[in-house]
């Protein structure tokens, strides 16, 4: 195969390993934030003092976070197939790539969270602000910067997991490294989908550590 050949392949594939990475990480962003507010609101000493829903919460936090990505995707296929109609192809490899994100960033939430100053917190009651307040204007916007940090290795990951989707019918770039770079020994396709997933890694690297650098200086 000549590189003529190989770049028609390649634009498609990255197109798909973007929307699939971009859709999951705009899904992740809502829900793991949520989930990783209510581990620490509900935790003892929270704002919102649950145990039995923390435990239960953190339970299913760390089930999600210990399987591998490949298993939980063949396992929740009923599910997938529930919420787009079908189990095969792109749009259903973005509901198996939400779920097993959302665990993962739901810590990254939870630990970013945590490391607010009490202090701004306890003045912030004094001043009669409402836990819904306090969430959103003080403790998510004290903690951005640990936010956008864990958002951009939760994106990694997810680019990561996308190599995967031919499992059930996606594509992207790393199926076109699969199927064509190893399986039919074509090394020009390999080398160019590995190239172009790093570029996309220390893109998104970049962007991450520049956004996370700025809001700290916020």
């Amino acid at each position: 195969m000549t590189w003529h050949e190989v770049w028609p392949l390649l634009w498609p594939a990255t197109r798909d390993t973007l929307y699939m990475t971009l859709v999951a990480t705009a899904f992740t962003a809502v829900l793991g934030t949520l989930v990783g507010v209510l581990l620490l609101l509900t935790e003892r000493g929270g704002l919102m003092p649950v145990p039995p829903v923390n435990k239960g919460l953190g339970f299913v936090v760390n089930v999600g976070r210990s399987l591998p990505f490949i298993i939980l995707m063949i396992a929740i296929i009923p599910f997938t197939k529930l919420l787009v109609g079908t189990s095969i192809g792109n749009a259903a490899v973005i509901v198996p790539l939400t779920v097993g994100a959302i665990p993962f960033y739901a810590r990254l939430v939870e630990i970013a969270v945590r490391e607010v100053d009490p202090g701004v917190v306890s003045a912030a009651l004094a001043m009669g602000a409402s836990r819904r307040e306090i969430v959103t204007k003080v403790l998510l916007r004290e903690a951005r910067p640990g936010l956008v940090s864990g958002l951009t290795v939760t994106v990694i990951a997810l680019i990561g997991y996308t190599a995967m989707a031919g499992t059930i019918g996606g594509t992207g770039l790393g199926q076109l490294a699969i199927t064509y770079g190893y399986e039919r020994f074509e090394g020009k396709v390999m080398l160019a989908s590995v190239v172009l997933l790093t570029l996309i890694v220390l893109i998104v690297q970049l962007i991450g550590d520049v956004a996370s650098r700025r809001l700290a200086h916020k």
